[in-house]
This record gives structure tokens, sequence and C-alpha cells, in this order.
């Protein structure tokens, strides 16, 4: 039994490369992993922000993504320095009493999220398309054999088709904040910490929820397996250098995404007296 991670690709990105072309080699399994953290279930927590708060919970945006940003990177360590991902450490370090919750609560994690990720889908067809969400949740099924499609041509297949879908959605954001032109200086002030309580409490407390997710510091510990590396100190000092410019880029891009909302809806809605949209259905309406 093969005991490597994502054993059909490990070690098959080669990274024996000079200049700009061995730091491109290690691009992308920070990207894979930032798509956790900008899923619906975060939009619908900036959403609910940035209208009834305005401008006030961007730098609790921040810190869950300093947060975020830390704990990859460490997941990141992991994997390049001991050659295992999360879940092979966790059976390694700990008991089997142990592990078992620790099973099920990944289980439940990924559960939790790939419901986010099909249900907010589903709602996207329907607001491009009007397809019924039972008909949307059923025709998401079919990217899980897309991924395997891309997964079977290659791990860079697959890394560049995620990374143009994530920086699609930038681009987006970057026009849509263009077009609503918010009052910039009261986007910079939210960035300072300020008192919460009651409901902005309660959003604060999902944004990070939204954030920082168990799951992606299990896949980052694999995916950063797949790049083929010198397993000497130094060629392992410098792989981990690579994977932190490659999740800096990547996280900060999730950061910009999700401040985006919510200084979208904060510029377009809590402005102009919406302070209760919550959904993405109502924004796609409100936005017009």
């Amino acid at each position: 039994m093969n005991s490597e991670s994502l054993s059909e690709v490990h070690s098959t990105v080669r990274t024996d490369k000079k200049g700009w072309r061995k730091i491109l080699a290690f691009l992308g399994p920070a990207y894979l992993v930032s798509v956790g953290y900008m899923d619906p279930g975060n939009w619908a927590t900036d959403i609910a922000g940035g209208s009834e708060f305005g401008y006030k919970l961007i730098w609790v945006l921040l810190m869950s993504n300093l947060i975020a940003l830390l704990l990859q990177s460490l997941s990141a360590r992991l994997g390049i320095v001991r050659g295992m991902d999360l879940a092979q450490a966790s059976k390694n370090a700990y008991p089997k009493w142990a592990n078992i919750p620790l099973y099920i609560l990944a289980e439940v994690a990924i559960a939790a999220c790939d419901l986010a990720e099909i249900v907010g889908m589903a709602i996207g067809l329907n607001l491009l398309f009007g397809l019924p969400l039972i008909w949307g949740i059923s025709l998401t099924a079919l990217d899980t054999i897309l991924l395997l499609f891309l997964l079977n041509k290659g791990m860079r297949t697959m890394e560049v088709f995620i990374v143009s879908l994530v920086f699609i959605i930038g681009f987006s954001f970057l026009i849509e904040m263009l077009i609503v032109s918010p009052v910039y200086g009261d986007v910079v002030q939210g960035f300072i910490p300020s008192h919460l309580n009651g409901d902005a409490l309660y959003i604060a407390i999902g944004i990070i929820g939204a954030t920082v997710m168990p799951h992606n510091l299990y896949l980052h510990s694999s995916l950063v397996q797949t790049r083929k590396f010198e397993r000497s100190s130094a060629g392992m000092k410098n792989a981990i250098k690579m994977n932190f410019i490659d999740t800096t880029i990547a996280l900060n891009l999730a950061f910009f995404v999700n401040t985006a909302i919510l200084v979208l809806t904060a510029a377009a809605f809590y402005v102009n007296g919406y302070f209760q949209v919550a959904e993405i259905q109502d924004s796609s309406v409100l936005l017009n």
C-alpha cells in the first residue's frame, strides 16, 4: 500500500529550474487552498457584515487572513520537511482514542465546506440561467468528475485551471469596485480595530469561522508534496521559502476578494440604507 500523500501526483512537478521559472514551478498549491477562503460561506458573511455594519469589520477580515497565513505556512512546512500530510502526522503523533474524534471533525469540516460550495454553485446557476436549485445541485456533482479528469492530466493542468478561475473572480471584483467607487477614507478606517458586540460580534465570529478552516490545513500539507525538490537542508529551506511566497500571494488575493465583497456591499447597501442584506440572491437583485 502506498503511503504517500496524493500518490498519483506525488513529486511529479519538477522544480530544478532557474530564476522566475523556479518560482513559477512552486506556485500553485496555495491557489487550490485559497478557493476555500473565497467560497459562498465567506461571501455570505461578508455580505451580511458589509450591509449591516459598513466598513467596520474589515479589520476582522485582515486578522483572519493573518491567522490563515500563519497556519497554512506551518502546514506547508510539515509537508515539505517531514514528507507527511497533517492526517499522517496526527496518526503518528496521537493515540487512536484521539485520532478518531479528529477524523470525525475533519469529515464534518469537509462536508460543511462542500455543502456551501454545492449550494453556492446552484444559486449561481439559478441567478444566471434560472435553473431550479435541485437541478443546479445535481449538475454540480459533475465538478468532481471534472477535477478528477484534470488531475489525470497532471497537477499543473489542474492548478492552471483553478488559478484562472481565481483570477477571473479577482478581476471581476476589481471592476465592480471601480464601478461602485467607495469612499476610500472610510475603507481605510475599517482596518482600525473597533469594539464589537451583539450582531457585529456574531458576524465577526462567522467571518473567522468561514476563513480559518481545518480541512485546508490537511489539503495544503498534501499539495506541497507534489513538488519534486532536493531533500537536503538547503533544498527544503528553499522549498519552504518558495511555498511561503505562494501562500502569501494566494491568501492575499483571497483577502482582496473578501474585502472587495464587504466594501462593495457596504458602498451599495449600507450607505443607501439596506441594512439586512444577508443572502447572495438579495445582493444580486439589489446591485442592479
